[in-house]
């Protein structure tokens, strides 16, 4: 704990230093998202970034880099590590560990903390800072209870700073703001279309789609001209006019962003920047974007300029 004070006392660039040090880095996935194949969807063209998240990228930046899968722990094997057994849980592997490991969000993190704990841990935080106004609950206390076990851990939005470093507390890991991005190679300008189409993607928990249906409906009214394309899950009615997919292929988003004159997402109020990965693929498909005002949003989208903020 005093080494963590000390180093939080260096400013919010010292807490990285650690994994600076530690060149070779063992990076998380769960077992589900099954890396290996989608480098292989990614070598013939389908998917953005040879990992996801761009994570593979470390290695221009002088990494090495190692591809690990973690399935889901049992009940007894998460009982174990909160019991600090966690040495019992070592599984044979013909692969050396790494002294450092790396996963990309909270979730990962407590499968690297049960299943691969490593001499230094880094993670991201998505969820839990949108999680802090309500109840505690336990699946709240033992992510607090992971992120403090991390040398580092990282937001993708500033807005989040502030609110997980109260959460994690003054002796906990520094916190530390490091931008999103997408593969710009894969999402490419294209000709503006001349049918107008409005265009929305996205699933999370944050989607406000009522609120983009009447949008959509009010817009359709006044130009019965216009098409509408919405990529959802969302059982909510859409209006006359809209189309509902409920799944996109990246190969197949790309051609709908081509055809889209303008990309719209709605969303209740969030702390992790809901919707800025479509912004930013919408944005580098050379397509305007609409997207509701949140304290995340300014770090990607600049209003008036790149694209069009508005309340939530």
């Amino acid at each position: 704990l005093a080494f963590r004070r000390e180093r939080n006392q260096q400013g919010e660039n010292g807490n990285m230093q650690e994994l600076k040090r530690n060149r070779v880095v063992d990076v998380f996935f769960p077992a589900e998202r099954d890396v290996e194949h989608w480098a292989a969807r990614h070598a013939n063209g389908e998917v953005p970034g040879r990992w996801p998240y761009g994570l593979d990228e470390m290695g221009a930046g002088g990494f090495d880099v190692n591809l690990r899968s973690l399935k889901s722990p049992s009940r007894r094997e998460s009982a174990i590590s909160r019991l600090g057994l966690g040495r019992y849980l070592k599984h044979s592997s013909d692969e050396p560990e790494a002294d450092t490991g790396l996963a990309w969000d909270e979730n990962t993190a407590i499968r690297m903390v049960v299943l691969a704990s490593r001499q230094s841990m880094f993670s991201g935080t998505i969820w839990a800072t949108d999680k802090l106004t309500g109840a505690a609950s336990p699946q709240l206390k033992r992510v607090r209870s992971v992120l403090r076990e991390m040398d580092g851990v990282f937001v993708h939005c500033r807005a989040q700073l502030d609110p997980l470093r109260e959460f994690l507390g003054h002796d906990g890991p520094a916190v530390e703001w490091i931008t999103f991005g997408i593969d710009a190679s894969f999402w490419r300008p294209r000709p503006f279309p001349a049918q107008p189409l409005m265009v929305s993607v996205g699933n999370d928990r944050d989607r406000d789609s009522a609120t983009l249906f009447a949008a959509f409906a009010q817009v359709i009214s006044a130009r019965p001209d216009v098409k509408a394309i919405v990529q959802t899950t969302s059982d909510e009615k859409p209006p006359c006019g809209v189309t509902v997919v409920k799944h996109f292929t990246h190969r197949a988003l790309a051609e709908v962003y081509s055809n889209a004159s303008v990309v719209a997402v709605a969303t209740k109020p969030n702390l992790h920047g809901s919707g800025m990965t479509v912004s930013l693929e919408a944005m580098a498909s050379a397509r305007p974007v609409v997207l509701s005002a949140g304290p995340a949003m300014d770090d990607y989208l600049d209003d008036g300029v790149t694209g069009w903020l508005t309340p939530v």
